[in-house]
């Protein structure tokens, strides 16, 4: 997944959610558009360098968007959620998530579920049941054990349960946690956040959904972030 010419900047704050002020080399203090909703733990410090895209439009209030935080540790993180479905979308069509490789056909965003959802993809190929994906980001890190989630999920929570409905009618059902944090080996799902979550993937995974942890790596050109990928299966632990 190839990002848009990214500019580079010193993170001051967030606020308001979707707001943060950045400070360019220059000195120049101005605001970028976050479209991270969640509580971005660890990837929002004072002083971190965030790498931001400039959309030029004349009509947006800011039209600079916030991609990438890198960490002081020189981790890169991709806060832009939005860029999650898009960086699994191009997995899935080069057949890089092997255990959905072989499915023909991609739906994004169908409509599903006793719960009024969306799932993020709906595989389907002759011979095959059809597979429901669900697409959750791992940005939380510690002691490089990716993480999820980063709050207490609600809405991930009514996920597991649409999920396992499906498979309970006959179809696949897939939990697909894509790494985009480069620090991390292996996947747990963070209990103390949202021991509900865990508790719900635990039981829905004794009925047959699936869940499966993707590492994600950056490429760089002369030090400036350019793309993302998702590269392998990471063990899931307790």
């Amino acid at each position: 997944m190839q990002f848009p010419p990214l500019q580079s900047a010193a993170f001051i704050r967030r606020y308001k959610r979707f707001m943060a002020d950045v400070e360019r080399p220059n000195g120049e203090i101005i605001t970028v558009h976050c479209a991270n909703t969640g509580a971005m733990t660890g990837c929002a410090e004072k002083g971190d360098t965030v790498w931001y895209s400039d959309s030029k439009s004349a009509t947006r209030k800011y039209p600079c968007s916030w991609e990438l935080t890198q960490l002081a540790n020189g981790n890169l993180v991709c806060i832009n959620t939005h860029r999650s479905n898009q960086l699994v979308h191009e997995a899935l069509q080069n057949k890089g998530i092997k255990e959905l490789a072989d499915y023909s056909e991609i739906y994004p965003e169908v409509k599903y579920g006793e719960e009024n959802s969306r799932i993020d993809f709906l595989l389907k190929s002759e011979g095959l049941p059809d597979c429901y994906v669900e697409v959750k980001s791992i940005t939380l890190v510690k002691n490089n054990i990716g993480m999820f989630p980063d709050a207490v999920t609600s809405r991930g929570q009514k996920h597991i349960r649409e999920l396992l409905a499906a498979k309970k009618q006959g179809h696949r059902a897939v939990v697909l946690f894509a790494g985009l944090h480069d620090g991390f080996d292996c996947f747990k799902i963070a209990e103390y956040i949202d021991p509900e979550y865990d508790r719900l993937l635990k039981n829905a995974m004794q009925q047959g959904v699936e869940a499966y942890a993707y590492a994600g790596k950056f490429e760089k050109i002369q030090g400036i972030p350019t793309a993302l990928s998702l590269t392998h299966k990471v063990p899931f632990i307790e």
